[in-house]
């Protein structure tokens, strides 16, 4: 896969950061196709990862690109364009798709985008979702690659010491993308519950997405992995949509007391240590051509819902339909 294109989704995110820096050193044959919601100056988390690629003789290869996951017309009109931009010669094929951007909001009341989707739901799964499948077409000639999805320990029911709400994919499929109001009012508990629900959602998706793949003759050798990197103590989304309680255990406790914290938490780590890992799954040095999931880098299961392949399917279905992907807008066959 040497030499491809990798694209990473909120490439100016606490982990994706580290990322890039460590494709630039480690792996600079490769082309880094990097997005983010805000690309402007204005944007202090973008500046720092300009900064990181201007400090990289392999920083040439890589572009940063705005897009906006909770408008999936902007999605779908991203990926076209660098389906052209493969095409035609001006990017490498894909080598892999790294899907880190998500988003929660646990400070305030369900929100929508204006599809009408949950805003959690959209920038965490169905986007991705629509990335995904409408570049499988666009990997390297040899029909190899990876796509790495994020997990987290959140999806395991008891796990999260956040959790107050069991993560549940529902049998009314329509309430992940459309929830009812939250009731009693509790911004934490719901919002937690609509993050862990899409990790959820994409975990269990990324396994059908191997179900498919695998049956496909031209796209089987794409491999897709679902990874928790593990509890990030330096991560910004401890600051962000977060209650002060939160932000106030981010600055003043995790960071402080990170190797006790690692003691009792061994998936308790820095940001850049995960980063290492992802890079290593994204260019397929670790775990060659294998798929599953992984927490940090040894293989793992992930949680018995997840491996149901009718609720897969019925969640694929209608992933599909939501993202509004047809047939004839992905290059694997069947399934829809």
């Amino acid at each position: 896969m040497a030499g491809g294109s990798i694209l990473i989704t909120g490439a100016n995110g606490s982990i994706a950061i580290p990322l890039v820096k460590y494709l630039l050193t480690h792996s600079p044959d490769y082309t880094l196709v990097l997005t983010v919601r805000d690309a402007s100056s204005k944007d202090v988390n973008t500046n720092q990862l300009r900064e990181v690629i201007a400090q990289h003789p392999g920083g040439a290869k890589a572009t940063v690109h705005s897009l906006n996951l909770f408008r999936l017309a902007a999605v779908h009109e991203f990926a076209q364009t660098i389906t052209t931009q493969i095409s035609q010669g001006v990017l490498p094929p894909l080598a892999s798709i790294v899907c880190n951007a998500y988003y929660w909001n646990l400070v305030r009341p369900v929100e929508f985008t204006e599809e009408g989707f949950e805003k959690t739901f959209q920038a965490t799964h169905l986007a991705h979702a629509a990335l995904v499948l409408r570049l499988l077409g666009s990997f390297g000639p040899d029909g190899g690659g990876r796509v790495v999805f994020f997990s987290t320990d959140a999806i395991f029911p008891g796990k999260n010491s956040l959790e107050k709400i069991t993560p549940a994919i529902p049998d009314d499929l329509e309430l992940l993308v459309k929830p009812d109001q939250d009731k009693p009012v509790d911004n934490l508990a719901h919002g937690f519950h609509r993050y862990a629900n899409a990790k959820l959602a994409a975990v269990m998706w990324a396994c059908a997405l191997n179900r498919h793949l695998e049956k496909d003759p031209k796209l089987n050798k794409i491999a897709a992995v679902a990874v928790n990197p593990g509890n990030i103590s330096d991560s910004r989304a401890l600051r962000t949509n977060t209650p002060g309680m939160l932000v106030f255990l981010s600055k003043f406790v995790l960071g402080p007391l990170r190797p006790l914290a690692s003691f009792l938490d061994p998936t308790m780590r820095t940001s850049a240590a995960a980063a290492e890992d992802v890079a290593r799954l994204a260019t397929n040095d670790a775990h060659p051509g294998e798929r599953g999931y992984f927490t940090l880098l040894k293989r793992d299961e992930s949680p018995p819902d997840t491996k149901d392949e009718k609720k897969q399917e019925e969640l694929w279905v209608r992933t599909a339909r939501w993202a509004g992907i047809t047939g004839e807008e992905t290059a694997l066959r069947g399934g829809f």
